[in-house]
C-alpha cells in the first residue's frame, strides 16, 4: 500500500539512497510517528536499485551488552572463511544466506573483530581501531561493486559501545562511496546518537489532510463523532490514528469528549502503550509467556532480512496475539515480530515478578553458549544467593573489564556479591566493584561499595583503596595516604585469614607472580608504590620496602619490579629491562591499570616505545567506557614517548586533551602532573615565559604537599628552560636543586634524567670540574647499562668533559654509533652541537660542519628554535652559508581552513562543531594539524595567518 504524505520526506530519502556519495542521516521523532515505515521505503529503494541492504534493530534488552547492536548490525558482511570470529557462526538452524565474495579482513580488522566478537586472545580495540576496521570491511563490500545500505532503527537503545562505532563511521562516510547509514531515534528519549554529530532530519506529525485520509483509507466506517475525537486525539501520529479507533470500538459505547481514553495529560506514546496492555490483558496465559520470553530475548520490531548473529528465542503458537494486532508476521522469515517496540515495553511491565523470572530462566538455557547473555538472564532470574551464578556474573565481569567495559562490570560484580553465598565471598566481590569503580573514576560509588564490603569499618581493604585513590589523585596527598596503605598492609599480612586465596578458591592464573598471592593485597601494594613514587623522597621509599622485604613471599615479582624501577634506577634498575620486555608480551591478558604500571616500569627504564602501539589501541576505549584514571595515565605515558622521539606537535595535542580530562574530573594530581610536562615542550620549543608560568603553578601546588615527583619536574623545566635561553647559570642553580654535581641523589628520579644539563650547565659557567665529576659518577654508577637513553647522554656528558681529545672522540662516537641513538633526537642533536663546537676549536672548521650540520637539521626538524639558533651560528663560523628561508605556509585542507576561519571568528570548538557536524575533538584535531602548516601556536594568531596565506578556499 502507498505511503500517505510524506512527500518531502520521501524526496529526501530517496536522494539519500541514489547518492553515489557516501553519507549518514538520523531520523529523529516521537514514537509511533513512521520512522520505520520511512526506513522500510529506504531499504525498498535501496533493494531495486541493487543495494546490499542490512538491517538491525537497536534492543532495550540489550543496552548494557557491550558491542552486542554493532553484532547484530555486521553480522550478514563477515567473512564467510574460516578466520571469522567464533562468536558470529551461524547456528545450524540459521544456515548463512552471506555472498560468497564477502571479503577476506586484513589481521588488523580481523583482531579488531575477533576482540569485541568473543575471542580473548585479540587485543581490545578502541573506537578509533574497531571504526577503522567497520570502515574497511564496508568499503571493501562496496568494492565489489555493490553498495551497501545500513538500516538502523531504534537507535536510541543501542548499546552504547556500538553507537560510539557507529557515529565514528557515519562521520567518515563523506569519502568513502557505495555505503550509507540510517539511523532512526525517538526524540522524547535519550540516545547515545544525541552527541554523534551526524546530519538530521526530523520526522513530524502528518498534515491535518493526511491524517484524515490516513484514517479513512484504514477506518472508513468511523462515525462522525469517533472520527473528529481520533484526529484530535492522535495529533497527526500515523500509530496512533491506526491503534486509536480499534481501542474505542472495544470500549463502553458511552464514552465521549477527553474522557473517552482515560488518559487525559499522558503524553501520546504511553497512551498507545496503555492501549496494547488492555489487549494483552486479554490473552491467555500461555501466550503471556511466550510473548515476554520473545521480549526480554530482544525480538525485534523489525527484524533484518539476514540470519540473526545469535540465537533468539522463537515465540510460537501465538496466533491469537497477531489476531489482536500485537505481532505481524515477517514474511521474509516466517517468524513472529512485535508489531511495534511499544508492545514489547508493555508485554515486560504488565508481566509480574515471578512471569519474569522464570522466562529469564528459559533465555538463560537457551543462551548457554554465550556466557554474558547467560550471566545477565541468570542474575535477573536469581533470587535467593546461588555461588554458581555469582561466579558466571563475576566471570562476565573480567571478561568485560579487559574488553573496555569497566563500567558495567561494577553493576555485574555487585550482582555477583549479591548472589554470593558466604559473607567471605560477598565483601570480596564488593570489594572487586569497589576497585573497579575506582578505576573507572567513580569514587563516590567505589567507597560506599567499599563500605559495604566490610560495614562498621572505615579500615577494611576495599574502603583504604577507595580512599587513598581519592586522596591521592584528587587531592595530592601522599604522607597520610602513605602511613594509611602501610597499615592496612601490614593488618592484611597478619591476619589469619586474609581475603585472598585459600585451597577451594586458588589464585588467579591468569596473572604473572606467585599463584598463593592475595590480590586484594597486591592491589594495596600497588598504591602504596604509586604512592611512594609520587613522593620521590628516601625516606618514604625506605618505608616501602621494609614493607615489602616483609610480605615474603606474599610479594610478587610485579611488586619488586615496580619497586626498583619507580623508585632509583640508579640503585635499583639494573637487570630488568629484559623482564619488563617479557612481561610486555601479553598485555591483551592483563587489566588496563596493570597494563599501565607495567607501562611505567617501561618508561623509567626508557624501553616504552614498544609498548605505545598498545596503549595507543586502548586509551580511547579506557576513556569512552572504560578505566578513567588508568586512561589519563595512558596518555602521559604516550606524551612521553612522543616527547622523547622528537614529536612534539603529536605530544602537545596528547597534553592538552590529557590536561583537559583531568581538569574536568578534578584530578589534582594528574592535572599538574600534565602541566608539568607541557611546560618541558614549551621549554624545548623556547617557549620559556610559558614554560615559567607552569612551572610556577605546578611547583606551588606540589611542593606543600611534598610530592617530589612534580618538584623535581618543575626544577628539570626550570633548567631546561634556562639552557634554551641561554642563562645558564640559572640552569645550574635549577640542575642542583635536583642532585648535587658527583651524586644522584637517592630515590630522586630525575637526578639521572637531567645528567646532561646538569654537566652543560655547569660547562657553559666554569665549573668544569663539578662537571667533570658529574660525568664520572654516571659512569661510575653504571649508568650506560640501565637504560638506552642513559647511556647515550652518559656518554655524551664524558665526551664533553674528556680531558683529553682522544677520550673526547672516544665517547662522542660511541654516544652517536648507539643503536638507540636516533630515538632521542633532542638529546642527540645536543650531543652532536657539542661535538661540532669543539671539533671546530680543535680541528678546524671542515671538522665541525658534519655534526653542526646533523644538530641544525634536527633542532629545525624539532622546532627548538634557540638551539637551532645556536647551531646555525656554529655552522656559519665553520664556514657554511646561511640556511635558506622557512618555506610558506602549507595548503590547508577544506575543513581545516573552514575551522581555522570559524575558530579565528572566535568561536568555541564545540560551536564550530555544532555548525560543521563535527565532535569538538575532532574540531581540535583539525586546529592542531592547522597550526603548523600556518607557522603559528595559539588561536589569537589564526586571523593575521589566514590573511597572510592567500590560498582560496577549496571546494569540499
Amino acid at each position: 500500500m502507498a505511503m500517505v504524505g510524506r512527500d518531502d520526506e520521501q524526496a529526501r530519502l530517496s536522494a539519500f539512497v541514489l547518492a553515489p556519495d557516501g553519507q549518514a542521516l538520523v531520523l529523529r521523532g516521537e514514537a509511533g510517528v513512521g520512522k520505520s515505515t520511512l526506513l522500510d521505503l529506504a531499504a525498498r529503494l535501496a533493494a531495486e536499485d541493487g543495494q546490499l541492504v542490512v538491517r538491525a534493530t537497536g534492543v532495550e534488552a540489550e543496552s548494557g551488552l557491550p558491542h552486542a547492536g554493532l553484532h547484530q548490525l555486521l553480522y550478514p558482511l563477515l567473512p564467510t572463511s574460516d578466520d571469522r570470529p567464533s562468536a558470529v557462526q551461524p547456528s545450524a538452524d540459521q544456515p548463512s544466506d552471506r555472498p560468497s565474495d564477502a571479503p577476506l579482513l586484513g589481521a588488523s580488522a580481523r583482531a579488531a573483530f575477533d576482540a569485541v566478537f568473543g575471542r580473548p586472545d585479540g587485543p581490545p580495540p578502541p573506537v578509533m581501531a574497531l571504526g577503522i576496521a567497520v570502515l574497511d570491511l564496508l568499503s571493501w563490500t562496496a568494492a565489489k561493486g555493490r553498495p551497501v545500505l545500513l538500516v538502523l532503527d531504534d537507535g536510541q537503545w543501542l548499546d552504547e559501545a556500538s553507537a560510539e562505532v557507529c557515529g565514528f563511521v557515519g562521520r567518515r562516510l563523506s569519502g568513502r562511496p557505495g555505503v550509507k547509514l540510517l539511523v532512526a531515534v525517538r526524540g522524547d528519549t535519550a540516545s547515545p546518537f544525541d552527541t554523534a554529530a551526524l546530519p538530521e532530519a526530523p520526522v513530524g506529525a502528518l498534515a491535518d489532510a493526511d491524517a484524515t485520509r490516513l484514517l479513512d483509507l484504514h477506518h472508513p466506517r468511523l462515525g462522525r463523532q469517533v472520527r473528529g475525537l481520533v484526529l484530535e486525539q492522535a495529533g497527526g501520529n500515523p500509530l496512533a490514528l491506526l491503534e486509536l479507533p480499534a481501542h474505542l470500538a472495544d470500549g463502553p459505547g458511552d464514552r465521549t469528549g477527553q474522557d473517552l481514553l482515560g488518559l487525559h495529560g499522558v503524553p501520546l506514546p504511553r497512551r498507545i502503550q496503555e492501549i496494547y496492555a488492555a489487549r494483552l490483558a486479554r490473552l491467555g496465559d500461555t501466550v503471556r509467556a511466550e510473548l515476554l520470553r520473545g521480549a526480554l530475548d530482544g525480538a525485534a520490531a523489525r527484524p533484518g532480512d539476514g540470519p540473526a548473529p545469535v540465537a533468539r528465542y522463537r515465540m510460537r503458537e501465538v496466533d491469537e496475539a497477531v489476531a489482536c494486532g500485537l505481532l505481524v508476521v515477517e514474511p521474509a522469515a516466517g517468524e513472529f515480530a512485535f508489531r511495534h517496540p511499544l508492545v514489547r515495553s508493555s508485554v515486560v511491565q504488565l508481566a509480574t515478578p515471578d512471569q519474569r523470572r522464570a522466562a529469564h530462566r528459559v533465555l538463560a538455557q537457551l543462551h548457554r553458549e554465550y556466557p554474558e547473555r547467560r550471566a545477565i538472564h541468570l542474575a535477573a532470574a536469581t533470587v535467593d544467593p546461588e555461588e554458581g551464578v555469582a561466579a558466571d556474573l563475576e566471570a562476565a565481569a573480567r571478561s568485560a573489564t579487559r574488553r573496555g567495559g569497566a563500567r558495567l562490570a561494577v553493576s555485574w560484580l555487585t550482582r555477583a556479591a549479591e548472589l554470593s553465598e558466604t559473607r567471605v565471598d560477598r565483601s570480596r566481590r564488593l570489594g572487586e566493584a569497589a576497585y573497579v569503580a575506582g578505576q573507572t573514576d567513580h569514587l563516590g560509588r567505589a567507597r560506599s561499595l567499599a563500605l559495604a564490603a566490610a560495614p562498621g569499618t572505615d579500615e577494611s581493604p576495599a574502603a583504604v583503596l577507595a580512599d587513598s585513590y581519592l586522596a591521592l589523585y584528587r587531592d595530592g596527598e601522599v604522607g597520610a595516604t602513605h602511613r594509611r596503605i602501610v597499615a592496612a598492609v601490614e593488618r592484611l599480612r597478619d591476619s589469619p585469614d586474609r581475603p585472598g586465596d585459600s585451597p577451594d578458591r586458588p589464585g588467579r592464573p591468569d596473572r604473572p607472580g606467585d599463584d598463593r598471592r592475595d590480590e586484594v593485597l597486591d592491589r594495596l601494594v600497588s598504591l602504596l608504590l604509586a604512592v611512594s613514587q609520587y613522593a620521590g623522597n628516601r625516606a618514604t621509599w625506605r618505608r616501602t620496602h621494609e614493607v615489602l622485604a616483609t610480605l615474603g613471599d606474599l610479594a610478587t615479582e610485579r611488586a619488586w619490579m615496580y619497586g626498583s624501577t619507580w623508585s632509583d634506577v640508579v640503585r635499583h634498575g639494573a637487570g630488568w629491562s629484559r623482564r619488563v620486555e617479557r612481561a610486555s608480551a601479553g598485555l591483551a591478558d592483563q587489566d588496563p591499570w596493570d597494563v599501565t604500571r607495567l607501562a611505567v616500569s617501561a618508561y623509567h627504564l626508557d624501553v616504552l616505545s614498544p609498548l605505545r602501539p598498545y596503549l595507543e589501541r586502548v586509551v580511547d576505549r579506557e576513556l569512552d567506557t572504560g578505566a578513567m584514571s588508568s586512561g589519563i595515565v595512558m596518555l602521559h605515558l604516550v606524551l612521553l614517548d612522543q616527547l622523547a622521539l622528537g614529536q612534539w606537535d603529536a605530544a602537545e595535542r596528547t597534553g592538552h586533551r590529557a590536561l583537559a580530562l583531568a581538569t574536568e574530573r578534578g584530578h589534582g594530581l594528574f592535572a599538574h602532573q600534565t602541566r608539568a610536562y607541557l611546560a618541558q615542550l614549551a621549554a624545548v620549543r623556547g617557549r620559556t615565559a610559558e614554560a615559567r608560568e607552569l612551572q610556577t603553578t605546578v611547583d606551588a601546588w606540589a611542593r606543600p604537599r611534598c610530592i617530589g615527583f612534580l618538584t623535581q619536574l618543575a626544577d628539570a623545566v626550570g633548567t631546561t628552560a634556562a639552557l634554551s635561553a641561554g642563562d645558564y647559570e640559572t640552569a645550574f642553580l635549577h640542575a642542583i636543586g635536583i642532585t648535587a654535581p658527583g651524586a644522584f641523589r637517592p630515590y630522586a628520579y630525575q637526578a639521572s634524567r637531567t645528567l646532561l644539563d646538569l654537566v652543560e650547565a655547569a660547562l657553559h659557567t666554569g665549573r668544569a670540574e663539578q662537571a667533570r665529576a658529574h660525568a664520572l659518577a654516571a659512569r661510575d654508577a653504571g649508568l650506560p647499562d640501565l637504560s638506552p637513553r642513559l647511556a647515550l647522554i652518559t656518554h655524551g656528558a664524558l665526551a664533553m668533559t674528556a680531558e683529553d681529545d682522544t677520550e673526547a672522540a672516544a665517547h662522542y662516537a660511541r654516544a652517536q654509533s648507539h643503536p638507540a641513538a636516533e630515538r632521542f633526537p633532542f638529546e642527540l642533536a645536543r650531543i652532536r652541537l657539542a661535538h661540532g663546537i669543539a671539533a671546530r676549536r680543535l680541528h678546524g672548521a671542515a671538522a665541525a660542519r658534519l655534526p653542526l650540520t646533523q644538530a641544525a637539521k634536527t633542532f629545525d626538524r624539532l622546532g627548538a628554535p634557540a638551539w637551532a639558533a645556536r647551531a646555525h651560528a656554529e655552522l656559519r663560523a665553520a664556514g657554511v652559508a646561511p640556511h635558506t628561508p622557512a618555506p610558506a605556509p602549507l595548503p590547508l585542507t577544506w575543513q581545516e581552513r573552514r575551522v581555522a576561519e570559524l575558530a579565528a571568528g572566535g568561536l568555541t570548538n564545540k560551536e564550530i562543531g555544532e555548525q560543521m557536524r563535527l565532535s569538538p575533538r575532532t574540531v581540535g584535531a583539525h586546529l592542531y594539524r592547522a597550526f603548523p602548516k600556518l607557522g603559528i601556536t595559539t588561536r589569537a594568531a589564526l586571523r593575521d595567518a589566514l590573511t597572510r596565506v592567500s590560498q582560496p578556499t577549496p571546494t569540499p
